[in-house]
């Protein structure tokens, strides 16, 4: 595995748990020696098991020497992160360029490299002309990634399907050798093209990102009208044709994926002149970053107009429930403009806390519920967290000073919390 961040760290311990001889390459010997010793540097249910299981086996090791690694490996999986670029919407390539250009230094036999990570469409083709040049009988194929947080044990050891974007018979058969165990057990495969698989990673997670902002979209529409967005997208998710995935209304997505994701596909869009074809991405990112603004002015309404100098409890700050990961993340963001207006606020997470400290210094942390609501004029939910979709409503009017929530996931029960004593708000829904 080239790299062992989130992508490689899971990758190598399912590729492990599937029966073969693994090695993890990375540059931060810090984040090797976690690996080494059977623990993932960041919280994703069921990892840590897993590695250590096949770490005290040892089929899976690491290392930080790539020479090491090309002399090892058969297969090598690119795992290496491809963040927004600092001045425009386009991806950095910047490790994946270093990493293969570093490989290729080492190889020296005929071996297939395999790209993981979510890149343009295009970049396979610059990348295998590299990697051509390293050694004879060497080959790129593309084999995206589909990983859930806080389901990524799960999408790797059971995945909804496998694409395999390849040039060469000899490439296919190396990718139906390292996952013989899941094409075993029936999952389908989708043999493609280089450029058709580059383009499956980002296509899903657009079209994804589209039905979130088209449900978010709606609720703008249902608070103007006095309607219910929940009703409204539970009708619409009886229609086989819509489903209900993805059509659950609230504080919108961010993370490390669908946001740079549908920027980057924009951007590289706009380099091949379709910048047309995916027009419509501006406006779903536009209506995902409004719902932020949104829940701010929610709670302005909710402290009738004065901000300065309230209490808020903020319960979330990772972008979703089951994760420290807290790139892009909404929760922050509304905690960060509200800090901004002169509201005291206060954040909790069960897991992000520490990540939240290093990048948001300027915000108060909280280190339990309790301890965030207590004495609070307003309360947030901003993360759906099973902690706080469970929180008792009388229980919780005990610690706070004025009882009211705004839901900015639509995850608790309004009839609940009103007969608690709770003024209750949502995005979307109709004021009572």
């Amino acid at each position: 595995m080239l790299g062992t961040g989130y992508l490689g760290a899971t990758h190598a311990a399912g590729m492990a748990e599937l029966g073969h001889e693994v090695l993890g390459v990375d540059v931060d010997e810090v984040k090797i020696a976690a690996l080494s010793a059977g623990h993932a540097p960041f919280h994703e249910p069921g990892l840590d098991d897993l590695l250590a299981t096949h770490v005290k086996s040892g089929r899976l090791q690491f290392t930080t020497s790539l020479a090491e690694a090309a002399e090892f490996a058969d297969l090598h999986f690119l795992c290496v992160g491809t963040p927004q670029q600092a001045d425009s919407e386009a991806a950095d390539l910047t490790a994946v360029d270093q990493v293969v250009a570093a490989l290729a230094e080492h190889l020296k036999r005929p071996t297939v490299v395999a790209g993981k990570s979510t890149v343009p469409v295009g970049t396979a083709d610059r990348i295998a002309d590299v990697l051509a040049a390293a050694a004879d009988g060497v080959e790129l194929a593309w084999n995206p990634e589909f990983l859930r947080e806080g389901f990524a044990v799960q999408d790797t050891l059971r995945p909804d399907r496998l694409v395999f974007g390849v040039e060469s018979a000899a490439a296919e058969a190396a990718l139906r050798q390292a996952y013989a165990p899941l094409l075993d057990a029936g999952v389908p495969l989708v043999v493609a093209d280089r450029r058709t698989a580059e383009l499956v990673k980002v296509a899903a997670n657009a079209f994804l990102a589209t039905k979130i902002s088209f449900i978010n979209a709606m609720a703008e529409v249902c608070e103007s009208a006095g309607a219910d967005v929940t009703i409204l997208a539970e009708a619409l998710s009886h229609d086989a044709r819509i489903g209900g995935r993805f059509l659950r209304p609230g504080l919108g997505f961010g993370g490390g994926c669908l946001p740079k994701d549908i920027r980057a596909f924009r951007a590289r869009a706009a380099e091949l002149g379709v910048a047309e074809a995916v027009g419509f991405l501006g406006e779903v990112d536009g209506i995902n970053q409004r719902r932020r603004q949104r829940m701010v002015d929610l709670a302005v309404e909710a402290l009738d107009g004065h901000v300065a100098g309230r209490r808020i409890g903020v319960l979330g700050a990772a972008f979703k429930p089951d994760s420290d990961d807290i790139r892009d993340s909404p929760a922050l963001d509304v905690a960060t403009r509200l800090t901004t207006m002169g509201a005291a606020v206060s954040v909790y997470d069960p897991a992000a806390i520490p990540n939240a400290r290093l990048k948001y210094p300027h915000l108060n942390y909280a280190e339990s519920l309790s301890d965030a609501v207590a004495g609070a004029d307003l309360v947030l939910l901003l993360t759906e967290w099973a902690e706080f979709t469970a929180m008792d409503p009388a229980q919780v009017a005990g610690l706070v000073h004025q009882p009211h929530i705004l839901d900015g996931r639509n995850a608790l029960d309004p009839e609940q919390w009103r007969a608690a004593g709770w003024t209750y708000r949502a995005l979307g829904r109709p004021h009572q």
